[in-house]
């Protein structure tokens, strides 16, 4: 039987990261630097390999993340390594015995949620949209990935605790209860807790760790004598403990990595992402503070939230395939036995579609949809449709104002509102028109958004923040501008044409029609509430 070898390509800041193994790493990265290939999976492998028959964390935002983006990356760079599943490891499932793997030092209460290797190491996936699923935990090492979106108050409470006590047979490794968090720059500041790890560095550890490095390689290469071999071991136990004290903070550019990606991704996505995304997921630079908008009432930690249905993503048996396939089935924040409400935005190169379901005082936009250029309003509801295909009721109340009526530049003969109701009656939905008559004055529509945002008045917006990156982006980034009918929305480059630095979907547009949808719920509430698909007397019907 021979062993297949491959060689594997690792950039410098990975085998930088690689060689000093530091006992805590914070390795913030732009996209495709390899954090998966590169970092993580080595990092696990080392880690499950060094301390047999220990346990481990692997924790994600939400078990929807890990599924879907965390395990994958990480699973195939460790089949890159010859590491395979069912063979190596299985997930979810205690090993059969006929396999021979060993027992962890600590049993698992339930192996639903752990990945089990051969010499008895397991990896508890922890989600913190599960509750309590650090709870009980005895763990030797943790691992963030996409640390951006981790909740650092949960993992300071619940995990990091769980990460200590019981050294087992690992008390003298010098990973004993190491962590490791990758993430690419993030932007807002309740994403940015790990970047303070920066000021735990100590500089001059790393720099006695590469110069223990640097004298061990050389005593090496040498002829292997008795002393020689007596002074690599003492080398080598200093480098030990050196490593068990040692914060390790690197921030690195994707173009670190342009030997494996090449010149073309990097202006490929320079065309295709906005300034920021591109600044902090690219160039991997710290976003300055943005100034305040037409919403500076909408925060991070309060008007953005996460609702994915883990009963479903758990039923998939780790099918990573499944769960990559995307529809309403997988959010727990609809409810599928109600009329969801929808409201648009038309433009000649863009446009745009955002629902919500009220929740008692709540109004939760659900999701936002655009499309471009060629793809027009048809399309758009069809999109919509496809992703609710799911939906009991079928039924949607369709709030638009008089910009609405008599236009068509978005469509061929028709206006805009008797195509979009038109196309959901020809995907099998029904339509409640709501009229809402002409559009508010900017100052009006600013005063009473930002009163329902700081809870004043209305329903409360509350934001599913993975179903509307696109909006959330330009919630945030939305200015404003005194012109000549006093404070307005600053809606001035929706005119300019799309650059490889400023896309359509980043702008104002998709802001309009969360506004028109938040202003229909508000004054017809009634219609929002009930979903009386008999028509209510907010309606006008034109």
């Amino acid at each position: 039987m021979t062993t297949e070898s491959r060689k594997i390509y690792f950039n410098k800041p990975q085998l930088a990261f690689r060689y000093i193994a530091a006992h805590t790493s914070v390795f913030v990265g732009g996209r495709r630097v390899g954090k998966s290939h590169g970092l993580n999976a080595p990092w696990l492998l080392r880690n499950l390999q060094h301390m047999p028959r220990s346990g481990g964390g692997i924790v994600g935002s939400t078990f929807q993340q890990l599924l879907t983006r965390t395990l994958p990356g990480t699973l195939k760079a460790l089949a890159d390594q010859g590491f395979k599943r069912n063979v190596h490891y299985y997930i979810g499932r205690k090993p059969p015995k006929a396999v021979g793997f060993k027992e962890p030092v600590i049993e698992p209460v339930s192996y639903d949620h752990v990945i089990s290797w051969y010499n008895g190491s397991v990896q508890y996936l922890i989600s913190q949209d599960v509750p309590g699923s650090s709870n009980s935990l005895t763990l030797q090492y943790v691992m963030g990935d996409e640390a951006k979106f981790i909740d650092f108050e949960k993992l300071k409470d619940e995990t990091i605790p769980a990460n200590g006590g019981y050294k087992g047979p690992w008390k003298n490794s010098p990973w004993l209860n190491s962590m490791l968090f990758t993430s690419d720059m993030p932007t807002s500041k309740k994403g940015s807790w790990f970047l303070s790890y920066q000021d735990k560095m100590d500089p001059q550890v790393i720099e006695a760790i590469k110069s223990l490095l640097k004298t061990i390689y050389d005593l090496r290469q040498k002829q292997p004598t008795a002393w020689n071999q007596r002074r690599i071991r003492e080398l080598s136990l200093q480098l030990a403990k050196l490593r068990s004290i040692a914060v390790y903070y690197r921030e690195v550019s994707t173009i670190e990595n342009v030997q494996i990606l090449g010149q073309k991704y990097i202006a490929q996505q320079k065309r295709d992402l906005p300034p920021l995304i591109f600044a902090t997921s690219i160039l991997c630079i710290k976003p300055g503070k943005l100034k305040d908008g037409f919403y500076p009432a909408l925060r991070e930690n309060v008007h953005f939230y996460t609702a994915f249905d883990n009963s479903y993503l758990q039923g998939l048996d780790y099918n990573f395939d499944k769960a990559q396939q995307q529809s309403c089935i997988q959010d727990a924040d609809v409810d599928l036995t109600r009329p969801i409400c929808v409201a648009f935005d038309y433009n000649a190169n863009i446009n745009w579609l955002v629902c919500a379901q009220q929740q008692g005082i709540k109004a939760l936009v659900l999701k936002s949809f655009y499309v471009k250029y060629q793809r027009k309003l048809r399309e758009l509801v069809d999109d919509f449709c496809d992703y609710y295909r799911t939906h009991l009721t079928r039924e949607v109340i369709y709030y638009y104002d008089n910009t609405a009526l008599g236009s068509n530049y978005a469509v061929s003969d028709e206006d805009f509102a008797s195509v979009i109701c038109s196309q959901f009656e020809k995907n099998h939905w029904q339509v409640q028109r709501i009229h809402i008559g002409n559009p508010l004055k900017h100052h009006e529509k600013h005063l009473i958004i930002d009163q329902s945002l700081k809870g004043q008045k209305y329903l409360f917006p509350m934001i599913n923040e993975p179903n509307n990156e696109a909006l959330k982006i330009g919630l945030e980034n939305t200015g404003v501008k005194v012109g000549p009918l006093g404070f307005q929305k600053d809606k001035s480059g929706e005119k300019l044409a799309e650059t490889e630095e400023d896309l359509l979907e980043h702008r104002t547009d998709g802001t309009d029609g969360f506004d028109t949808l938040l202003l229909g719920m508000f004054f017809h509430p009634q219609a929002s509430h009930s979903g009386n698909s008999g028509g209510s007397s907010a309606a006008q019907p034109v």
